[in-house]
């Protein structure tokens, strides 16, 4: 059954990009006028970023979270963004603004000056990052305001592509485990680090993996669950923690995906198929724009939302769009509406065929997300 509509995120509201602006606001540096979250002036800040964690996973009655669940009565809940996939979503945390000005704008998009995809996770040593993603990073902000910054995550992160683009600045701190991370975490902001930030991605595995309803998924976020009320209480004292996540997941079997290979007639005029499963990207030959829309829109019906790049800027899916990021955006961009998913066997990676948790589109499932904020 398709959805009421498309969420679509007010930038300048309640979004993930808001959050570090929010947490910089707490130690007393104002960066872009954010929102007014009344969020309290604290000595130290703890931002954790649990990779998969959709606002409404946390309600399901099947779910046990005691530390989390009992926190949902303040918890505030904002919009990733779109679309709704970790590079996109990673851009907008670290710089603070809309996908359409850091220009991560989605999971695989085109690299104009080359006519290829470029894969915004793996990332391509071809392309500068920080020629991609050309605005200051809020932990560039606070390191050139004299506020020690680090942020905690898996070594392989440390100078990677997308780390270089979204979150530079400070410093790296590596960290392979929840316990690790915790340990690292506290032992940074009781030093002289004034902020930290560590990302989990292990719920977000699980979902990928099994299904954000699968044993395995409610096996990692009970793990979560009891490392950040670890953290809670480990934390040095006025030290505001910020939980927080990328986009939301849903589930996705091989019977609800539609193969393209199957149907080429669709593709008659496409030249690149970026994006992802919940959300194609599709950049096609000159002149082609609307019939390959129209398509879509014919072959899915309400099962997908089927815009132009034209149609989706001007109804804000990326906010305030720059010049040089506007050829990055997809021709047309299909986006589930429903129980749906498209892909082309031809060109998938395997791997991304077999995972069940999928995420990209516009529905409330994958673009709410919570934050939710105590003073330690």
């Amino acid at each position: 059954m398709a959805a009421a509509g498309p969420v679509v995120p007010a930038y300048d509201g309640d979004t993930l990009g808001s959050v570090m602006p929010a947490a910089a606001a707490s130690l007393g540096l104002q960066l872009y006028g954010r929102p007014d979250w009344d969020l309290p002036s604290a000595s130290r800040v703890c931002v954790v970023l649990v990779d998969g964690l959709g606002y409404q996973a946390l309600l399901d009655p099947g779910v046990r979270v005691p530390f989390l669940q009992a926190r949902l009565a303040e918890t505030r809940v904002l919009r990733a963004g779109f679309p709704t996939t970790t590079a996109a979503s990673m851009g907008s945390f670290g710089t603070g603004r809309p996908p359409g000005q850091h220009g991560l704008v989605g999971y695989e998009v085109l690299d104009p000056e080359r006519d290829r995809l470029l894969n915004g996770l793996h990332w391509d040593p071809q392309v500068d990052p920080l020629a991609w993603q050309v605005y200051p990073t809020v932990f560039e902000e606070l390191e050139a305001a004299g506020v020690g910054a680090v942020r905690i995550g898996p070594a392989r992160f440390d100078g990677s592509g997308l780390t270089e683009a979204a979150l530079r600045g400070g410093r790296f701190v590596a960290a392979s485990s929840l316990t690790d991370s915790v340990r690292a975490t506290v032992a940074t902001l009781r030093d002289s680090d004034r902020l930290a930030y560590f990302y989990w991605g292990g719920v977000d595995f699980a979902g990928h993996t099994y299904g954000w309803r699968s044993r395995q998924w409610r096996h990692a976020l009970v793990e979560l669950d009891r490392a950040v009320a670890t953290l809670a209480r480990t934390l040095p004292a006025d030290t505001l923690l910020l939980i927080t996540s990328d986009h939301g997941m849903v589930d996705l079997p091989w019977e609800r995906r539609h193969d393209l290979s199957r149907t080429p007639e669709l593709l008659a005029g496409v030249r690149h198929i970026g994006g992802e499963t919940r959300c194609l990207q599709l950049y096609v030959e000159a002149g082609a724009t609307d019939g390959v829309a129209a398509g879509f829109a014919d072959a899915f019906g309400d099962a997908v939302w089927v815009r132009t790049r034209a149609e989706a800027v001007a109804d804000g899916w990326f906010g305030a769009v720059d010049a040089h990021v506007l050829p990055r955006i997809g021709d047309v961009l299909v986006a589930a509406a429903g129980d749906i998913g498209l892909i082309d066997s031809r060109i998938v990676d395997q791997k991304v065929l077999r995972l069940i948790g999928q995420h990209g589109s516009l529905t409330e499932a994958e673009q709410l997300i919570p934050l939710i904020a105590l003073l330690a």
